[in-house]
């Protein structure tokens, strides 16, 4: 194969991880959520939480979102807009997110929307791409921001 043909294989391949990750999330396929992660993750979803990046393990990362998404009805992310770059066994990926939360409320108010991009590092290991380093940068929340207690 040659140079280019075995960067595009690669790039597919990252690619195929990252909806692996997004769809599983939704699916709530946690199993399928760790096999996209690194054993450790470099997590930083600062830019809704505040607080500092922090190193998880990949059952961590994936108990905390069942954990967090329990209460949530559905979840439907939507990416695109790729830009991969490999560099040998490692590799850098950015996309657009939009991740929607759906929960029947009293109030009626049962949506919340999250906007933004990702950039992410993955690692070839075990001729699989893991991720290693995952950052979430909210552009807007739209929504009801309470939908898990309301």
């Amino acid at each position: 194969m040659s140079d280019r043909s075995q960067e595009l294989w690669e790039k597919d391949r990252i690619v195929d991880t990252l909806n692996q990750l997004f769809i599983c999330t939704d699916q709530r396929d946690w199993a399928g959520v760790r096999e996209t992660l690194a054993a450790s993750v470099l997590m930083d979803m600062t830019s809704l939480t505040g607080g500092q990046p922090s190193q998880m393990s990949s059952e961590q990362v994936a108990a905390g979102w069942e954990e967090g998404l329990r209460p949530i009805e559905a979840v439907h992310h939507q990416v695109g807009n790729y830009r991969v770059t490999v560099r040998g066994a490692e590799a850098t990926a950015f996309c657009y997110g939009i991740a929607s939360h759906f929960r029947r409320t009293r109030s009626g108010r049962n949506t919340r929307v999250f906007v933004g991009s990702y950039d992410l590092h993955l690692r070839l290991v075990s001729d699989r791409w893991r991720i290693d380093r995952f950052r979430f940068n909210l552009k807007y929340l739209d929504g009801n921001a309470e939908l898990e207690r309301d």
